[in-house]
């Protein structure tokens, strides 16, 4: 399994026979982000705001999950998680968890409060966690911690967060309340058998 990040909430994972694209944005120029070009089987939109919702990016005529349920495409399962932006910005938000070459990979959207223990049964086992980490419209650094350690991932992957978008914190906030050493990589290749015992913090670079 492949996880490449094109910056905000953006990702492209690619199995051995499905290519899933997560929240892409449009406007790019706004932030400085990349225009997105590539195809994919599967489109996840955790809400819908302009920074998560641009379908018509993605080329390959993909089914698009953007409600809470549960799916399956090409034997690959995902579970839309009901979910709210939070206090400071009060819409729906769908967290999404991925079964996918044997490895577990949740997405949680622009979530902006803890969860409850009927959200936390669901994403039970989770091996890799996208999380929103900059703060003002979702978790801030402290709070996605303590989401954090709820949910107990191997693998952290912190999204959603500045420079470039300028009303929110910088990913050191969270480093540094995380107190993990992380590795900064250009994407993230990974195989079950790989899976590190300790949870491990994987910076991406935008791609």
């Amino acid at each position: 399994m492949e996880i490449i990040w094109y910056g905000q909430s953006a990702f492209k994972l690619t199995g051995k026979n499905i290519t899933i694209f997560m929240d892409p944005y449009s406007e790019p120029e706004k932030y400085k982000w990349k225009p997105i070009k590539t195809a994919a089987d599967v489109v996840i939109i955790t809400h819908d705001h302009w920074d998560h919702n641009n379908v018509a990016a993605i080329s390959g005529d993909p089914v698009v999950f953007d409600m809470p349920g549960d799916y399956e495409v090409k034997g690959i399962t995902f579970k839309g998680i009901e979910s709210r932006h939070g206090a400071d910005v009060d819409l729906p938000n769908t967290m999404f968890v991925i079964k996918i070459d044997d490895m577990t990979v949740a997405h949680l959207g622009d979530l902006g409060e803890s969860l409850s223990s009927t959200q936390l049964e669901k994403l039970n086992g989770v091996d890799v966690l996208l999380v929103p980490v900059g703060g003002t419209y979702t978790l801030d650094d402290e709070e996605a911690v303590g989401v954090v350690n709820q949910i107990e991932p191997k693998i952290i992957i912190p999204m959603h967060y500045g420079p470039n978008h300028p009303e929110l914190l910088p990913v050191d906030n969270f480093v540094k309340e995380i107190g993990m050493e992380p590795e900064k990589t250009a994407k993230l290749k990974i195989v079950k058998k790989d899976l590190p015992e300790e949870p491990k913090l994987v910076i991406l670079e935008i791609q």
